[in-house]
């Protein structure tokens, strides 16, 4: 299907049947969760630890959230949650990721992420972000 962007970044998931609402799709706030998924797994990818940076007074805070929904998954779909591309954008990084079926390649949503780093608790420039994904802006 036309529009999907090669990813630098996949994971493969698998709809739950508790995550369906009443008309047997995906509820729409779990599309939210596969998104964060998809940005923890490649933050291990890059050699970071959510949990251990937080420890380290380093947190990464989504600041916002734009989701096209285009076609509905539906209970036991395979699919990849992406990354497609990493903005800087002063402190804040926009992440553009896309959630994928397995089984035809259709293009189930689209996001717009933004994220920015608090380091004890005050808005910073995201240096270990910075270092960590140089290769992908």
């Amino acid at each position: 299907m036309k529009n999907i962007i090669k990813p630098i970044f996949a994971v493969e998931l698998k709809v739950r049947d508790y995550e369906c609402d009443v008309q047997g799709h995906v509820n729409n706030a779990n599309y939210q969760h596969y998104f964060e998924v998809a940005r923890h797994e490649f933050l291990e990818k890059v050699g970071l630890n959510f949990h251990k940076l937080h420890l380290e007074g380093v947190d990464a805070v989504v600041s916002s959230v734009h989701i096209r929904y285009k076609i509905p998954l539906i209970g036991m779909d395979k699919f990849k949650c992406t990354i497609s591309k990493i903005e800087k954008v002063g402190v804040k990084y926009i992440f553009h990721q896309e959630i994928i079926r397995i089984e035809d390649n259709a293009l189930c949503a689209k996001a717009k992420i933004e994220v920015v780093n608090l380091v004890n608790g005050k808005l910073s420039e995201p240096v270990v972000f910075n270092e960590a994904f140089a290769d992908y802006i």
